[in-house]
């Protein structure tokens, strides 16, 4: 067994341990997530139109903010995709995904800096969490491949 089979078992057991906290506790921990969203959001001005600082539970919310297609958000979208900050969330995005769009043409999905932490943190997870499962390390002494979106960037209002 090779060095990096063995600590990526000991990481992976880590990880294990610390999801299974919340794992074993969801409804404090989706309280305490939504809690901490609805505090970031609030100085946006998507939450400044539904009044998030007056959103205390889950029903306040569901009273507050509708259930909406992209169309109904495009225009909080277009606003940060002109470089306006603090629209949908707190800051303006790194970057817009653009999707192919099957529905309405092509749409553009903000991705900030703590969403690519969060999905990168969520990949090494699933990884770790398969090996935690199954016992199974040795794929990580070889080459490894991660399928992505297309890598051509284009600038928008900065």
């Amino acid at each position: 067994m090779s060095l990096k089979t063995i600590a990526a078992k000991i990481f992976a057991h880590r990880i294990a341990k610390r999801t299974n906290k919340w794992v074993n506790n969801p409804i404090e921990t989706q309280e305490k997530v939504f809690k901490s969203l609805i505090a970031k959001g609030a100085e946006t001005k998507f939450g400044k139109d539904h009044s998030f600082k007056t959103i205390k539970k889950h029903s306040d919310f569901i009273a507050q903010v509708p259930v909406r297609d992209y169309e109904e958000l495009k225009s909080y979208v277009n606003l940060a995709v002109e470089g306006q900050e603090n629209i949908l969330w707190p800051g303006k995005p790194l970057y817009f995904a653009k999707t192919s769009g099957t529905t309405s043409g092509a749409k553009y999905i903000p991705i900030t800096e703590g969403s690519i932490k969060e999905q990168v943190k969520a990949s090494r997870n699933a990884i770790l969490n398969y090996i935690h499962e199954t016992g199974n390390a040795d794929f990580v002494t070889g080459k490894m491949i991660f399928l992505q979106g297309s890598p051509v960037l284009q600038e928008k209002n900065g």
